[in-house]
């Protein structure tokens, strides 16, 4: 088996595997990335220095000679989020460094699977372990009133464990940062659209993400283009800025909300309709898409889930003993057109 060391390798001694094996999991991002702009914008090597206050949070991003890792590599830890939540709900131990398949990886997140999207992801691998960020901010329990300031890459360490005889990476062990793995054990974490993986823009990610993070159960959020730009992490002129907005309003393209441009340079955001808020969506076991997938051959057993959850919510959203019998029973009961 080879293993070709990516930037900080795994210590040896490390072998409390996680291993990426949930399919069809809510793709889940953690609170403190959405909230504040850690990750670049920029399509270019961004080797910049982030320096960012904003009430009491103060982050310090350092990029490495890679560029700062950019809103496409969080991706990487979506997909591990994503993966550690559904074990957590399933009541199955989890460790922060996971083992995962290159091929579920770039599936779940909506790329192709050609040799250059494994490529580009290698070179995302290295932009997340040499991103270095210092901060303010606390991930894990409540409580502590001890203000620390902490130092830490976005992803510990990674290697390719396993690789075709061409080179390309099938297997990858990653190591989470200490700071992100907190995070996700105190269930500091939203439930994305899966229609975020399909938004080419940068900044159109970017503005799901306040969206999703601020609007929450709130009928409305309402925020200044000045505060927007900050929050943003764009390096945009304000007017610059606002012309992008004014593009991605008229083109509608973002996922749950909706955005709209006001009097005094303020700008809305409402949800389009209800948004499931973590912990409180019905878990389906993998089994239960294979099920479906058996059930109706042919048909995207993602949207399937994703039709029987709207449903599931018009209905009243009830507690759900067994929810892979009940969506199993909806699928059996519907007709495809």
């Amino acid at each position: 088996m080879s293993r070709t060391a990516g930037q900080g390798a795994l210590p040896q001694q490390t072998r409390d595997f996680f291993v990426c094996d949930f399919f069809g999991v809510s793709p889940k991002h953690d609170l403190a990335s959405m909230e504040h702009p850690i990750f670049s914008l920029s399509t270019r090597p961004d080797r910049r220095i982030l320096n960012y206050t904003h009430n009491d949070a103060e982050i310090t991003v350092t990029p490495s000679v890679k560029g700062r890792a950019t809103i496409f590599d969080a991706d990487i830890l979506i997909f591990c989020i994503s993966q550690l939540m559904a074990a957590i709900n399933a009541g199955k131990p989890t460790s922060r460094t996971l083992t995962l398949t290159a091929h579920d990886l770039l599936q779940a997140t909506g790329r192709e699977t050609s040799g250059d999207s494994y490529r580009r992801l290698r070179d995302a691998f290295e932009r997340l372990a040499g991103t270095r960020i210092t901060t303010n901010i606390a991930t894990g329990p409540k409580g502590d009133p001890t203000l620390v300031t902490t130092g830490f890459g976005l992803i510990e360490s990674w290697e390719i464990v396993r690789k075709t005889r061409a080179g390309r990476m099938v297997s990858v062990t990653v190591r989470l940062s200490e700071w992100l793995y907190n995070a996700v054990l105190s269930k500091s974490v939203l439930t994305l659209n899966r229609a975020y993986f399909s938004l080419r823009k940068p900044l159109e990610r970017r503005l799901y993400e306040l969206a999703r993070k601020h609007c929450g159960k709130q009928p409305e959020w309402r925020v200044s283009v000045e505060t927007l730009l900050k929050k943003s992490g764009s390096t945009s002129p304000r007017r610059v800025f606002r012309a992008m907005l004014r593009e991605i309003i008229r083109a509608d393209t973002l996922p749950d909300y909706l955005l709209v441009e006001e009097p005094g340079d303020v700008i809305s955001v409402t949800p389009r309709a209800e948004v499931i808020e973590p912990g409180s969506d019905p878990i389906l076991p993998p089994e239960a898409l294979e099920a479906a997938r058996a059930l109706k051959p042919g048909a995207d057993v993602y949207a399937l889930e994703a039709e029987w959850r709207a449903h599931w919510r018009r209905t009243g959203a009830k507690r759900l003993r067994t929810p892979e019998k009940v969506f199993l029973e909806w699928v059996s009961n519907l007709e495809l057109k």
